[in-house]
């Protein structure tokens, strides 16, 4: 049960049914996890629906790099929601189910290619860190380009926004699903996942 009441449409306000309808008539086509918290400032919700679109539909990186990124980060962070809607994303985009399970119980997974190893390592790196080292920083800029990189770390910024606005007010999964993640709980507190490095 969520800590917050969640706007729905018969409860809305003009304001934040304006938002709500832009919301379900884009490419979400729903109004799940985050933004049910951020229409209580419709303002907050209507610009951050719209980061999060150009982020997760209309950068220049393949979908398969976004979405193990964003993987790596709901891991990291326990997200419950983020991860189910994004490892069907993820499978959808390519990325090996074996991978997909590995990440999910804390295991180094196994890349078959090196731009899915590269994404997970700096997506892993910047969690774990704070900052990625030069090396693997210059490879990304090596594949991705100058403007794939900021756009790889606004991903991974953005969806650590995502877990940290669903764990604060306990977003409640969709209706019928499962959370999927196991967390470890320590001195009463959740604790977040460390991600070891991929094999």
């Amino acid at each position: 049960m969520s800590r917050i009441p969640l706007p729905s449409p018969n409860t809305m306000n003009p304001e934040q049914k304006r938002v709500y309808d832009d919301i379900v008539g884009g490419q979400r086509g729903t109004l799940v996890g985050p933004l049910r918290a951020a229409l209580h400032n419709p303002d907050l919700a209507d610009r951050w629906q719209k980061l999060g679109a150009l982020l997760r539909f209309g950068t220049s990186l393949p979908k398969r790099v976004s979405e193990l990124a964003i993987l790596v980060t709901g891991r990291r962070w326990n997200s419950q929601i983020e991860w189910y809607i994004h490892a069907k994303a993820a499978l959808e985009a390519g990325i090996p189910a074996a991978a997909i399970e590995a990440l999910r119980v804390g295991e180094a997974p196994i890349f078959d290619l090196s731009d899915d190893a590269l994404s997970f390592e700096f997506a892993r790196q910047l969690q774990m860190n704070g900052q990625v080292d030069l090396a693997t920083y210059q490879q990304a800029l090596s594949v991705w380009g100058t403007a794939g990189v900021v756009e790889l770390t606004a991903v991974i910024g953005y969806y650590t926004m995502v877990s940290m606005t669903l764990n604060v007010h306990e977003i409640p999964m969709p209706e019928g699903a499962i959370a999927p993640l196991k967390v470890s709980v320590a001195h009463g507190r959740q604790q977040l996942t460390d991600l070891p490095p991929a094999q």
